[in-house]
């Protein structure tokens, strides 16, 4: 039986009060927390980096998902990983050494991931499935938070679960953007696991409320 993650993205939540935000959503049920970070070079935004990590990390005891929109990312990865980062992911167009940088995150201490854009295609897979512990499909472009899950995703995740299913790894497949309530079963149908999730989840006023509603979706999943 599949085991279902949600992993509620900080982006999303209130900054004027963060550590009460992810202990909240942490009471509410979520599996682990994921930490968008943005350069303003690689994405048109920017966010935060290594010591806002640094300040939740003793607010919660689940995994810090750290998703690395940056470029190059090689020089943040042990910062983040000394913050207190459980998984790092980052995209293939952020490194010029993708198998040196997925050992750079597993050298400190992290579990690894690559991260696709919508359009970026998934030939990458076949040379570091033994060095990957996470697969993040993206289904908005990156950059902001609020956006619609763009459906042709579904293919790619039917795609890249059957990679991961033949290579008989235990890769986590997660999908970010437009992740809510009402389509969040489709997209385990597909083949996602881990499932991001920003203002589905914090721009609501009951956390505990909406990732009840996710499960119990996620249950109709044969």
């Amino acid at each position: 039986m599949t085991t279902y993650r949600i992993a509620p993205s900080i982006l999303s939540a209130d900054f004027a009060r963060l550590g009460e935000e992810v202990r909240n959503v942490v009471a509410a049920g979520a599996d682990m927390i994921h930490f968008d970070v943005m350069d303003n070079h690689y994405v048109p935004n920017l966010t935060i980096g290594p010591l806002v990590c640094e300040a939740i990390r003793p607010h919660v005891q689940v995994p810090i998902d750290v998703h690395l929109m940056v470029k190059p990312v090689d020089r943040i990865i042990p910062d983040f990983a000394k913050a207190g980062a459980n998984l790092i992911s980052f995209h293939p167009e952020g490194s010029e050494h993708i198998d040196r940088s997925l050992q750079l995150i597993r050298d400190h201490g992290c579990k690894a991931g690559l991260v696709f854009n919508p359009a970026t295609p998934l030939h990458v897979l076949e040379h570091v499935m033994d060095k990957l512990d996470l697969i993040l499909l993206m289904s908005v472009n990156p950059g902001f938070g609020g956006q619609s899950f763009i459906p042709h995703t579904l293919k790619k995740i039917a795609a890249v679960r059957k990679l991961i299913d033949e290579s008989g790894r235990a890769i986590l497949l997660q999908v970010d953007g437009g992740v809510k309530v009402d389509n969040i079963a489709e997209i385990a149908r597909a083949g996602a696991d881990t499932f991001v999730a920003g203002s589905a989840i914090f721009g609501k006023p009951d956390y505990t409320a909406v990732i009840t509603a996710m499960r119990t979706e996620l249950a109709t999943v044969a």
